[in-house]
Order: structure tokens, then C-alpha cells, then sequence
């Protein structure tokens, strides 16, 4: 079973990941940490990507595209994925597309978990409070600047999938519980 999950930061989109990994035996494919990856393994992919971050520049489309390709490629895929908050961009959608086409992969589900972005301050706030550990990005102006830059570059990728019939829309503002419930009935 292949997965794209979209929802804005703090929307639980790795919370609902967790679970669907553990039931159904797939992996969690983080562009984030494909790059961290490639980085420390020291091939030229790697080499090409270190020096663009460590410029402060965002790595390229056909970059991330490139590390996407090779990692669903794995033997651990074999059972599935959830490419989680990815594609970012109405390109990327576009490049994956092509990319699973060219390798006989479908998609089977793409989720959105809706969330009120207004609540999510305080769902962000109260999870700062009630755990040990904070996320870096568990504050109101990260937050802030995250919700944006989510609105602007990957709102036209849900317009995307809505209009081509296959984005499904679940209640984030719901208990965990009752989120992975609404997921489970998707499927």
C-alpha cells in the first residue's frame, strides 16, 4: 500500500504515519531525512546536495526527485510507503507522477488531514506542555512562518489531486483515535 499524507504542521500527519506504518507494514519516506542520507554517505548526489544546503539554497526538484526515485526503489518499499508532507510543490507532484509511472508504482491513497490552522496553536501549545521532549518547531512563529509557506507551495498540490478525483479529506481536529479510524475507513 503506497501513501501520500498532506496537513499542515502540527495537523499529525507523523502521529497517523506511525500507525499506518505499524499496521500495514510499510515505511515512512522523509524527504528531510533522504537528504541527510545522501549527504552522509558521501555518493555525488549527496556531495551535489551538502554543498546547496550548506549554501542555504533549497535543493532542486530533479535533485529531490532523484533521491525519491532511488529510495522507493529499496527492498523495504516492497510493501509499501507513505511519502509524508511530499510533494511539496505542484512540480514535484507533477515529477512523481512520472517517476511512479515509469515504475509501474500507484498510488493508492492521498490524505489530507484538515485541521483548523487557528486551533493548531493551541494543539502545538499544549503538546510543548505535556511532553519532555519539544520539537524545535513547536513554537507560535515557527509555526506561523511553516502554516505559510505550506499554503503558498503545496495548497495547488491538493488542488491537484482534487481535481484529479483521488485526494480523500479527514478531520484532523478529531481525537487520534478517531483520525485513524476515518483513515482506516478509506482504505
Amino acid at each position: 500500500m503506497n501513501i501520500i499524507l498532506f496537513g499542515p504542521p502540527g495537523a499529525g500527519k507523523g502521529t497517523q504515519a506511525k500507525i499506518l506504518i505499524k499496521t500495514h507494514d510499510i515505511v515512512q519516506i522523509s524527504t528531510g531525512d533522504m537528504l541527510r542520507d545522501e549527504v552522509n554517505s558521501g555518493s555525488n548526489l549527496g556531495k551535489t546536495a551538502k554543498s546547496i544546503m550548506d549554501s542555504g539554497g533549497l535543493v532542486s526538484d530533479e535533485i529531490i526527485m532523484s533521491i525519491i526515485e532511488e529510495r522507493i526503489s529499496k527492498p523495504d518499499c516492497q510493501n509499501g510507503f507513505i511519502l509524508d508532507g511530499f510533494p511539496r510543490t505542484l512540480n514535484q507532484a507533477i515529477a512523481l507522477d512520472d517517476v511512479l509511472a515509469n515504475k509501474n508504482i500507484e498510488i493508492d491513497h492521498i490524505i489530507q488531514i484538515d485541521v483548523d490552522e487557528k486551533l493548531l496553536f493551541e494543539r502545538i501549545k499544549q503538546r510543548a506542555e505535556e511532553g519532555d521532549f519539544v520539537r524545535n518547531d513547536d513554537n507560535k512563529d515557527v509555526l506561523i512562518k511553516r502554516i505559510t509557506v505550506y499554503q503558498k507551495d503545496t495548497m495547488p498540490v491538493l488542488e491537484y489531486y482534487r481535481s484529479l478525483k483521488r485526494l480523500k479529506t479527514v478531520d484532523g481536529m478529531q481525537s487520534i483515535e478517531n483520525v485513524s479510524s476515518d483513515i482506516k475507513k478509506m482504505f
